[in-house]
């Protein structure tokens, strides 16, 4: 019998208004949720934790992908360092959409809390999608990310912070990036913090 997948939104810093990516495709998905937080503008690491642990112990389908943007994608991070272990199995791949870098020194005030990212190995398959011109986060920070996290990595050229902003609305294109850690994730092996092991690189 097929296993039956959930899908948890994660939105960024202010959250994601009604034309960003994330909320078209929480109506096209089927058991999508978005998390619920006390504050968008004013984001607390611990108040995101918890929402996402809520979400994932609560999950009424076998496995759950995540599908985290921006801040998003280091408040999976966090959680995974507290919680990962505890719901690996329940995890079945998460996507993290151009992490934003909260540790530069241009990062705004309301995201400094989140410093420093966790740099540990997550415990399920996770994809990186970073972009050769995101103010959050560059290039090479995002390839970093990725590497300490054990995700595979894909960099797109040329698309900003892949949100409104930069015209990516309901962001057709980037289905093909959930469709493949949605269907193709398989149990990771767990490495050591060594990071001897680079992600795969593909760019587009």
């Amino acid at each position: 019998m097929s296993e039956e997948i959930g899908y948890l939104i994660i939105p960024g810093w202010n959250g994601s208004g009604t034309n960003h990516w994330q909320s078209h495709w929480q109506l096209l998905l089927p058991n999508s949720k978005r998390i619920h937080v006390q504050g968008w503008t004013r984001p607390d690491p611990e108040d995101w934790i918890e929402a996402i642990d809520r979400d994932v112990r609560n999950a009424p389908t076998d496995k759950v992908v995540l599908v985290a943007h921006s801040l998003g994608c280091v408040a999976v991070a966090h959680w995974a360092r507290r919680h990962g272990a505890e719901w690996a199995d329940r995890i079945k791949s998460a996507l993290l959409v151009a992490p934003a870098d909260t540790e530069r020194e241009s990062a705004p005030a309301a995201l400094q809390p989140f410093a420093p990212i966790p740099d540990d190995y997550l415990p399920f398959p996770s994809l990186v999608v970073g972009s050769t011109n995101d103010r959050a986060a560059s290039a090479d920070r995002a390839r970093d990310l990725a590497l300490h996290w054990g995700s595979e990595f894909e960099l797109l050229r040329g698309v900003g912070h892949i949100n409104v902003e930069s015209g990516h609305h309901r962001w057709v294109d980037g289905l093909r990036h959930l469709a493949r850690v949605s269907q193709e994730a398989e149990p990771r092996v767990l490495f050591s913090q060594s990071h001897s092991i680079a992600p795969k690189l593909m760019s587009c």
